[in-house]
């Protein structure tokens, strides 16, 4: 189960964006051209145990041992956490610089706490056009069979999981069109 930290009473001086959706639909592609084509957006970087990726940016999350990660739950240091297959993620209290919109790449689960936290917080769920496409790009990203299989398996909780929550849901078919249609709904967003 997700936990989340404690935040202050008082409404947020940001937008929050969250993208999720499954493992290999390009979360983390489609919020790299964001951030590159919006200066307005800054990138709350998850925490996690897990090893990283061959080719995977150094900077792509904080990479943390088991007990770093736990000593930063015991201080409160998380929004939301959670176990997630075989390690943890999560995501610190958002500190973006003045007059900057957060955005948390993050699962389904952490979504749902940051909405309780955050109400007026926009969820954007991005999913793959089909399932064969997402396992394609996890085969090129290199994840093993293995890993794969639990992925596709947790995509469709993930899934379920989402049904009935207040996502926008964008299919990631073409990156281009992917970030225009992510970045119209975050400027629509922002003008409410």
């Amino acid at each position: 189960m997700s936990q989340h930290a404690e935040t202050p009473g008082e409404p947020a001086s940001f937008e929050v964006i969250v993208i999720c959706g499954p493992g290999g639909v390009g979360k983390g592609t489609v919020v790299a051209e964001l951030l590159q084509r919006d200066n307005g957006l800054w990138l709350s970087r998850s925490w996690t145990t897990r090893d990283r990726r061959p080719g995977e940016a150094h900077d792509a999350y904080h990479f943390k041992t088991t007990d770093e990660f736990q000593a930063h739950i015991d201080r409160g240091g998380f929004l939301e956490w959670a176990p997630f297959l075989d390690y943890m993620q999560g995501s610190p209290l958002p500190d973006p610089p003045d007059g900057m919109d957060v955005v948390f790449e993050i699962d389904v689960q952490g979504a749902q706490q940051i909405k309780e936290l955050f109400p007026d917080s926009l969820l954007i769920f991005l999913d793959a056009p089909s399932r064969e496409i997402q396992q394609q790009r996890m085969v090129q990203r290199g994840d093993t069979p293995e890993r794969i299989k639990q992925r596709l398996t947790k995509a469709e909780e993930e899934l379920q999981r989402a049904q009935g929550m207040d996502f926008v849901h964008v299919i990631n078919d073409d990156l281009a069109e992917t970030v225009a249609e992510v970045l119209g709904i975050i400027d629509s967003h922002r003008q409410r």
